[in-house]
């Protein structure tokens, strides 16, 4: 497929900004043998019906930019096999009227032909394959790449703690993963540049920012790790995880071999542009301890976690940098609020020198919660109240399901339908993307206390 030429106002160049959206795109699709049902987003939030208008809605809202995921698991039916039918007809809309769209070729799944998903040892062949024969079929459609989101998370969730494929826990299990991750990505890097020279790599990554809340020295030893092992996925894509590395003899103790981290050392590939992924109420960490081990808080930074997390990676990688996702969920009024502080917040940073050159919201509407696929039980590193629990397990809607964390509210009615309703949150985002402010608008409300703590039942980011 053929397109404009992408060098003509090429986004995210030096001293540009953009604004971009995203719609949630969790494709996990596990094989028969997994305790799950398939986490599909598209599908749950309608979006498989609805993309026509949810396509027109990015553009109505002044982003000229979309993250937007390719259903993986759903494309590539096995070895050289694909079925591009619904890509072909959605990601030509996607683009259309001057919308970069950055396609998520992984999305936290695989297909399910791989059997052991992540740990599977096909699988960096597998979604290197995947990732050339995309970007040769849309070059000039879909230019812009990002081989895998959020590999610190995908390993928490498949490699850590065995919520999903290919079910792996503990330490050992989070390396192996990563491993592999990394693996992927160089592979995929290569083969996307070779199938399109004028591709630009978004890497895209989940902050990190862990403290001890007690100083407790288990806590104040475990936020330390974690910490590190924030950096060790992309530093393994980039290269970096060279003996003297402060990970790469803790990575020898839990499965990696010399031979492993020599290749990825080898394998090192550049990427273009660095997505940061910041949510306030949910990426600051405390550790605290409790009756079972460690316990995970929440604790709200506002904009001055943003700030610090943009910090760290512009430190740590001098690349270029976008925000790729962020939001917050709560009340209409909350949403406008981060609207417009971390809206201003990335300006500001801009403009005073660093490098950072788009701000995306995401999601573009409220997804639903993924626990969801798992009958209700929760999924993730915090306690749920047990009310919350209870009251989504016993429920077959997915009204108790529904984050409210997008721009747009999706609202299910007698017949499990989800309408969806635009919030002043909005109009916010609207007005700082087209510079437009409609009379009457722009009414602004109070942030929560910068430091305050979110409770203990604050679930993960929509990423």
């Amino acid at each position: 497929m053929t397109g404009a030429d992408p060098g003509v106002g090429r986004p995210f160049a030096p001293g540009s900004f953009t604004w971009a959206l995203g719609i949630e795109d969790t494709c996990v699709h596990p094989p028969a043998r997994f305790a799950m049902a398939p986490l599909d987003e598209h599908v749950l939030t309608g979006h498989d019906v609805a993309w026509r208008s949810d396509l027109d809605t990015v553009r109505d809202l002044g982003a000229t930019a979309l993250r937007y995921g390719v259903d993986w698991p759903k494309v590539h039916l096995g070895p050289g096999r694909f079925d591009w039918s619904v890509l072909d007809e959605r990601l030509p809309r996607a683009a259309d009227g001057g919308v970069t769209v950055i396609a998520d070729l992984v999305h936290y799944g695989t297909p399910t032909w791989l059997d052991d998903s992540f740990a599977d040892p096909r699988y960096p062949d597998a979604i290197a394959e995947f990732a050339g024969a995309f970007a040769a079929r849309y070059a000039g459609v879909v230019d812009h790449v990002t081989p895998l989101n959020e590999p610190i998370t995908t390993a928490s969730f498949s490699g850590l703690r065995g919520v999903w494929p290919p079910g792996l826990v503990g330490w050992d299990g989070w390396t192996c993963v990563v491993l592999a991750i990394a693996a992927g990505i160089q592979r995929s890097v290569r083969a996307v540049r070779a199938a399109n020279p004028r591709a630009v790599v978004v890497h895209v990554e989940a902050s990190t920012l862990v403290e001890s809340g007690d100083g407790d020295p288990a806590t104040t030893a475990e936020a330390a790790l974690l910490e590190l092992l924030g950096s060790v996925p992309t530093d393994l894509v980039l290269g970096r995880v060279v003996p003297g590395h402060p990970a790469h003899g803790w990575l020898l103790d839990h499965g990696a071999t010399e031979a492993g981290l020599r290749g990825l050392v080898d394998g090192a590939v550049a990427v273009d542009l660095l997505g940061v992924n910041y949510y306030p109420d949910l990426t600051p960490r405390r550790l605290v301890t409790g009756a079972g081990g460690t316990v995970q808080h929440t604790h709200d930074r506002w904009t001055d976690g943003l700030a610090e997390a943009l910090g760290r990676f512009a430190g740590r990688y001098g690349l270029p940098m976008l925000v790729t996702e962020t939001s917050i969920e709560g009340s209409d009024e909350l949403r406008s609020a981060w609207v417009r502080d971390a809206a201003d917040t990335v300006r500001a940073l801009a403009d005073s020198g660093t490098d950072v050159r788009g701000f995306t919201w995401w999601p573009l509407f409220d997804f639903v919660d993924w626990s969801y696929a798992a009958g209700g039980r929760n999924v993730e590193e915090f306690e749920l109240p047990d009310a919350v629990v209870a009251d989504r397990a016993a429920s077959d809607r997915k009204a108790p399901y529904l984050r409210r964390m997008g721009l747009v509210r999706l609202e299910e009615d007698e017949g499990g339908v989800l309408h969806r309703l635009r919030t002043p949150a909005a109009e916010g985002f609207r007005q700082r993307a087209t510079g437009v402010v409609t009379p009457g608008q722009g009414r602004t409300v109070s942030p929560p206390t910068s430091g305050s703590v979110v409770s203990q039942g604050s679930t993960s980011s929509a990423s």
